[in-house]
C-alpha cells in the first residue's frame, strides 16, 4: 500500500520565500510611489486652485499667533525646568522673557548699527563694483578671444548691455527697493512684538493648552498620540536648537574670516552665508559663491582670501559643528534630502527649501508610526 506524499514535500520553500520577499518589496514600492504621488497631487491641486496663495495670505495675517506658538513651544522646556526646581511658573516665564528681551537688545545694539552701515557701504559701492566686474570680464573675454581666435566685439557688446541694464536697475529701482525693505522690516518687527505678547500668555498656561489639544484626541488613542507627539517635539526642538547654534557660530567664523581677508561688509556676507547654510547641501554654495565673486571684484588677493575663508568655515561646519551639535537628529539619506529640497524649492521657493528637511523628517516619523501600528512591514527605527 502506497502512502500519499505530504503537501510539505511538494512545496518549494526557497521559491516561496523569494515570492514573499518580492511581494513585500513590491508593496513597499507601491506604498512609496503612492505617498509621493499623493503629495504631488495635493500640491498641484493647491497650486492650480490658488490654495497655496490663499494659505499664504492667511498665514501672513496670523503670523503673530504662529510666532507666539513657536516661541512658547521653544521656551517651554526652560520654564518647565525652573518649575521643577520650585520656581512658580509665572515667575519662571517672566524671568525667561526678561533674559530673552535682554538678549535681543544686546544683539541689536551690537549687530544692527554695523549691519546697517555695511549695507549702506554695499549700496554705495554697487556701481563701482559692477564696473570693476565688467572690466575684469573684458580682460577675460579678450584673453579667450586671443586664445581661440573668437570675435570678442559681439560678446563684449552683449556683456556691456547686461551690465548697463543692471546699473540702470540699481539706480532707478534702488530707492523703491530700500523703502519696500524698510516697510517689510517694520511690519515684521511689529508682528514679532505681537507674537512675543501672544507667546508670553500661551507660555503661562502651556500645560493647559496642551491638555486641551489632547482632549481632541479619542481616549483610546490618546496614549499613543502623546508618545508620537513627544517624538516629534524632541526631533523638531533638537533641529531648531542645533540649527540656531550652528548658524550663530558660522556667522561669527565667516565674519571674522572675511574681515581678515579684507572683504567689504564682512558681517553682511557672513550673515548671508550663515542663513543660507540652513539649506542642507545646497546652502553653502548659495551663500559662498556670491561672496567669493564680489570679493574678486575688489581684488584677486581679497577674492582668494574670502575663498579660503569660506572653504575653511564650511569645513569646520560640516566636519565639526554639525556632527557635534546636530548629531544624527534628522536621520535622512542625502538623496532624500536633495529630492525634498528640489520639490519644496520648486513649489514653495526659498521658504520651502528651509522647511524641507524638518517636514520630511516629521513625515518619516509619522510613516514609521503608522507602518509599525498597522504592521505593514518591519521597519528600522
Amino acid at each position: 500500500m502506497f502512502g500519499k506524499k505530504r503537501l510539505s514535500d511538494k512545496i518549494d520553500y526557497e521559491k516561496l520565500n523569494e515570492l514573499i520577499k518580492f511581494s513585500r518589496n513590491l508593496i513597499k514600492l507601491i506604498f512609496g510611489v503612492s505617498v509621493v504621488a499623493l503629495i504631488v497631487l495635493i500640491t498641484y491641486i493647491g497650486k492650480e486652485w490658488n490654495i497655496i496663495h490663499i494659505l499664504g495670505d492667511v498665514l501672513s495675517i496670523l503670523s503673530p499667533f504662529f510666532i507666539g506658538v513657536i516661541l512658547a513651544w521653544l521656551l517651554d522646556p526652560i520654564v518647565t525646568y525652573f518649575q521643577s526646581k520650585g520656581v512658580k511658573r509665572g515667575i519662571g516665564v517672566l524671568f525667561v522673557y526678561v533674559l530673552l528681551i535682554a538678549l535681543f537688545i544686546l544683539i541689536g545694539n551690537l549687530l544692527i548699527p554695523a549691519l546697517v552701515q555695511q549695507i549702506n557701504d554695499i549700496v554705495a559701492a554697487a556701481p563701482q563694483t559692477l564696473k570693476s566686474l565688467n572690466s575684469q570680464l573684458d580682460v577675460f573675454i579678450n584673453n579667450i578671444a586671443k586664445t581661440y581666435s573668437i570675435e570678442a566685439g559681439v560678446v563684449k557688446e552683449n556683456v556691456d548691455n547686461v551690465f548697463k541694464n543692471i546699473l540702470d536697475s540699481v539706480m532707478i529701482d534702488g530707492p523703491s527697493t530700500i523703502i519696500t525693505i524698510i516697510k517689510t522690516v517694520v511690519s515684521g518687527g511689529l508682528n514679532f512684538v505681537i507674537g512675543l505678547l501672544i507667546g508670553f500668555y500661551l507660555l503661562l498656561d502651556f500645560d493647559d493648552f496642551r491638555a486641551r489639544l489632547a482632549k481632541l484626541v479619542p481616549v483610546k488613542h490618546r496614549d499613543e498620540v502623546s508618545k508620537l507627539n513627544d517624538r516629534l517635539n524632541v526631533l523638531l526642538r533638537h533641529y531648531v536648537y542645533g540649527t540656531l547654534i550652528v548658524m550663530f557660530l558660522l556667522f561669527i567664523c565667516q565674519s571674522v574670516g572675511m574681515s581678515i581677508a579684507g572683504m567689504k561688509a564682512p558681517m553682511v556676507f557672513g550673515l548671508f552665508c550663515a542663513v543660507t547654510n540652513i539649506i542642507p547641501y545646497l546652502g553653502p554654495y548659495i551663500g559662498g559663491i556670491p561672496s567669493v565673486i564680489v570679493a574678486f571684484t575688489i581684488s584677486p588677493r581679497v577674492g582668494i582670501g574670502v575663498l579660503i575663508s569660506v572653504l575653511i568655515c564650511q569645513g569646520v561646519e560640516s566636519y565639526l559643528l554639525t556632527p557635534t551639535i546636530m548629531s544624527k537628529t534628522m536621520k535622512l539619506h542625502p538623496v532624500t534630502i536633495i529630492i525634498g529640497l528640489l520639490l519644496f524649492g520648486h513649489f514653495f521657493g526659498i521658504l520651502g527649501m528651509l522647511l524641507a528637511t524638518p517636514v520630511i523628517s516629521c513625515c518619516k516619523v509619522l510613516a514609521s508610526f503608522f507602518i509599525k501600528k498597522y504592521k505593514l512591514w518591519t521597519v528600522e527605527e
